[in-house]
């Protein structure tokens, strides 16, 4: 679950995967904990450090250093991003497809993380190759940062680019979009009914019934006292 780490930037970190490694030495092992964290802020800044201690609380405080000195800025359109692209890095390659409103974040655990704390919240993913999680984090920052807007393209080419089909379908999703009114409230959990029958009847075990009237047992008298007569 994201960390809340600074309130003031609203910076988020995710400890992607925490790494050990054994070092043999003339006294025995010597072990040494790595750390691979992510850190967002959920509107259009990401950035991922991995750093090595040899306990993990330090190893997760560094690699949270590093993550913010490399915070990347993710141009989006709504909640997804402007284009198709691909990263690659070693043996993994990671392919990220904008998705119109209410498709949600359709990716794995750790390209998840990232999109969810760069604020992308809708977005199809697919990794080829190696699943290793450093090598497809740097594969996804790969492909985050060939992202380009509109304007900086027409800028490059020297024109005037259209309506782009991201936009198109960003305005058909939002008129099945649910609109808030700000007034929902939240939905009341089933009331437990288990008893109420038995409470309305007098609850409780029923009293057993005696011969000789309501509410006598049938068992032994007690001490002291007369046996009941028998006709």
């Amino acid at each position: 679950m994201p960390e809340l780490l600074e309130e003031t930037s609203s910076l988020e970190a995710t400890t992607i995967g925490v790494y050990r490694t054994a070092a043999t030495v003339k006294g025995g092992r010597r072990f040494s904990f790595g750390a691979l964290v992510v850190v967002g802020n959920r509107n259009g800044q990401v950035g991922y450090g991995y750093a090595k201690a040899n306990e993990v609380p330090n190893a997760i405080e560094k690699a949270e250093k590093y993550a913010k000195r490399k915070l990347l800025s993710i141009p989006r359109i709504g909640g997804t991003i402007n284009h198709e692209v691909e990263g690659t890095f070693s043996a993994s390659k990671v392919r990220l497809v904008p998705a119109s409103p209410g498709t949600g974040v359709v990716a794995g655990t750790v390209v998840r993380s990232i999109l969810e704390l760069a604020g992308v919240t809708d977005a199809l993913t697919k990794c080829y190759g190696s699943t290793n999680a450093r090598n497809v984090v740097k594969a996804v920052f790969d492909g985050l940062e060939q992202l380009q807007t509109p304007d900086v393209v027409a800028r490059l080419r020297g024109q005037t680019l259209e309506r782009t089909q991201i936009e198109d379908r960003i305005e058909k999703g939002k008129a099945f979009m649910p609109k808030s009114t700000g007034r929902e409230q939240r939905a009341r959990g089933p009331v437990n009914t288990v008893g109420s029958e038995r409470k309305g009847r007098g609850g409780g075990r029923p009293r057993r019934r005696g011969p000789e009237g309501e509410g006598g047992g049938g068992g032994a008298p007690a001490e002291g006292g007369a046996a009941p007569a028998q006709e």
